[in-house]
């Protein structure tokens, strides 16, 4: 595809509310932005292990129509990571001056509270979070990348609007956001809609073995997730 199809296909790009609330999960989590130009303009860029591979083509899927290549696996034969990017484009401007400081260290943002809703906090634990353990109803997102502030931003968050048990706990790299096993109901409920089936390994097993949704342990998702 030469230069002039690929600018065609930019005018034409606006992200859709699905996409605005699956990217901001996703920048919590691994993803990054990344500019050529300056900050004119600005790509989204992906990396997931193999063995996340179907939610690597999930989150293709969710952004097909900005992205020219599918996942690829890095040729890098120590690292076998699916790679993809979208396209670059002024759309995600706003999104590297929130989440980007003057350094390009990634934070979260002073506006999180407006922009974090239910479905990007669930892509944001299906990219960056795990259980505390088997024996426990407690999970964790690892945001040693951020800032103490950060994180304490986001811990108010999460009490407030999502009613969790948030608390944060020093590792040597950083900072962990740790929900308590009490608020494990209330996180279920929150994210249960939008897991994908393959990254249901992430979340502890419900406490009666019977799964929220009701339909005999398969998830529903809503149209476009």
């Amino acid at each position: 595809m030469n230069s002039r199809d690929i600018e065609r296909i930019k005018t034409s790009l606006a992200l859709s509310p699905l996409q605005r609330e699956t990217l901001v999960g996703l920048l919590l989590g691994d993803a990054h932005l990344e500019t050529q130009n300056s900050g004119r303009t600005y790509r989204v860029k992906f990396e997931y292990t193999v063995r996340n591979a179907d939610y690597a083509d999930h989150v293709y899927t969710v952004f097909q129509n900005w992205i020219l290549s599918p996942p690829q696996v890095r040729p890098e034969p120590e690292r076998r990571n699916l790679r993809f990017q979208t396209l670059s484009h002024g759309a995600f401007r706003f999104y590297a001056q929130q989440f980007y400081d003057e350094r390009r260290k990634k934070r979260a943002p002073k506006s999180i509270e407006k922009m974090l809703t239910a479905r990007g906090l669930a892509y944001w634990y299906m990219d960056d979070g795990s259980i505390k353990s088997h024996e426990s109803k407690g999970v964790i997102f690892n945001t040693q990348g951020f800032a103490r502030d950060d994180v304490e931003r986001v811990i108010t968050l999460l009490r407030g609007r999502f009613a969790l048990e948030a608390k944060g706990r020093p590792q040597k790299e950083g900072w962990q956001i740790f929900i308590s096993g009490r608020s494990y109901e209330t996180f279920r409920s929150v994210v249960d809609l939008y897991l994908l089936p393959s990254m249901r390994y992430k979340v502890p097993l419900d406490r009666k073995h019977t799964c929220l949704n009701g339909n005999g342990g398969v998830p529903r998702f809503p149209q476009g997730a």
